[in-house]
């Protein structure tokens, strides 16, 4: 089985480096751009099934690449990690609004949730609910995933048998593609953050 992993486009928030999380941010001009280059990119794969995360800049992104030809399913459980109070903000807000709760996620990130937000324990935790399934239910086949950087860089961790909390090793920019083959002995990662198809596009 290969999965193709797709980041969603940019948005406004990406730009701005605020915290999005379950926000429903939509794609600025440019993100809409990546997504046109991924359909040209992924145009000529042969797609056995299809999913997205069901917050905006993600389907969006799946319906672009979708093109209509190809059956779009949504899934809740591919959503990026839930910042709580902490969405909409910048790293420095973050600072200077909540300096205790703010250390104490950066000690502990893996048990300690942002105020009224989610771990990333239980990110882990639904991005491998996820994955099981697509084990159980696919041989052979190429899928393709359209999600967060968080969600993926989980993802990948958790196809190769890493600890969650290695996520931050892996770089995964907005519009980029990622793929894993599985096999019988184990999972390989072929590529990461691949974003070759970017580079005829013009920045709007």
């Amino acid at each position: 089985m290969r999965l193709l992993l797709v980041r969603h486009g940019e948005t406004d928030w990406n730009l701005a480096q605020r915290f999005q999380g379950h926000s429903d941010v939509p794609l600025n001009q440019a993100g809409l751009q990546q997504a046109q280059a991924l359909r040209d990119r992924l145009s000529d794969e042969i797609i056995t099934s299809f999913y997205s995360s069901d917050l905006e800049r993600a389907h969006e992104t799946a319906k672009i690449i979708a093109n209509g030809k190809i059956d779009l399913q949504s899934d809740a459980r591919l959503r990026e990690v839930h910042f709580g109070d902490w969405e909409g903000l910048t790293y420095y807000e973050i600072q200077k609004k909540y300096p205790g709760q703010l250390a104490a996620w950066e000690q502990d990130v893996y048990k300690v949730a942002p105020p009224n937000g989610e771990t990333l324990e239980a990110l882990a935790s639904h991005t491998q609910s996820f994955l099981n399934d697509l084990l159980l239910k696919n041989k052979d086949e190429t899928i393709l995933i359209v999600a967060h950087g968080g969600v993926i860089r989980v993802l990948i961790c958790l196809a190769l048998n890493l600890p969650a909390t290695m996520h931050w090793q892996f770089q995964v920019a907005p519009a980029s593609l990622s793929e894993i083959a599985f096999y019988p002995a184990g999972a390989i990662l072929n590529f990461v953050n691949d974003t070759c198809h970017l580079s005829s596009r013009r920045r709007v």
